[in-house]
């Protein structure tokens, strides 16, 4: 796996690309936003990895050039551990979240939880139709009509849940024990309503009025009729 790791921290740096080496990661290191935005331009990577403070930007700055070029996991590192600052992330389509300091341990558990979120192939190989949607799980791929739609891991895996249980009431409790079994520990009460949001926004022709993925007050959510 190629990753491209973005740290300012020359030490820290150094131990954490020793560490992904040792493991068999291909790591290129940046130290600043200007050299990481030239490496993406010239290259392709499996994952990147990004400081969130950086001297001549920030790792969000870096996470939406990714983006915009190709659908690769993405982990923030950052000194900075507040509600406000994940919610950011998570809206630029960030999939992970590590506050310093950590265990180089904890980072190479959340590196293959992260990167299995990617393996969206579904064994089945089936296409489901679900409130004007057509889901070809076989490819991982979604259209509405005949325009795909560009979903995240998570926000596709968010959308089978609700796939595959059409009609049901969904408790938040409920969506976040789906989603807990691929995202470990990062899934929580405020990143789901960030999900949910973003999700709406791609396949609901008016997001502020949704028909496809309803909220059942006091209850939860509802996908389809």
């Amino acid at each position: 796996m190629k990753i491209l790791f973005v740290e300012d921290d020359k030490v820290i740096a150094s131990g954490l690309c020793y560490s992904l080496e040792q493991e068999g990661y291909s790591v290129t290191h940046c130290l600043n936003a200007e050299s990481a935005k030239n490496m993406i331009n010239e290259n392709s990577f499996d994952m990147a990895i990004l400081d969130l403070s950086l001297p001549d930007g920030s790792g969000y700055d870096i996470c939406q050039i990714i983006k915009a070029k190709e659908d690769i996991p993405v982990i923030f590192l950052t000194a900075i551990d507040d509600e406000v600052n994940v919610v950011m992330g998570l809206d630029m389509g960030a999939d992970d979240y590590i506050t310093k300091p950590f265990r180089v341990r904890e980072l190479l558990s959340r590196i293959k939880s992260v990167y299995r979120r990617y393996d969206k192939t579904e064994s089945s190989g089936t296409v489901i139709k679900f409130g004007g949607l057509k889901i070809d799980t076989a490819k991982a791929k979604v259209y509405k009509g005949e325009q795909e739609i560009i979903l995240t891991s998570m926000e596709y895996r968010l959308l089978l849940i609700f796939a595959n249980n059409e009609g049901q009431v969904l408790s938040r409790n409920q969506l976040l024990e789906g989603l807990w079994n691929i995202a470990g520990d990062f899934v929580n009460d405020n990143t789901l309503t960030v999900y949910i949001k973003r999700l709406r926004e791609k396949i609901e022709d008016d997001s502020q009025n949704p028909t496809i993925i309803k909220t059942v007050r006091g209850l939860g959510y509802k996908g389809g009729d």
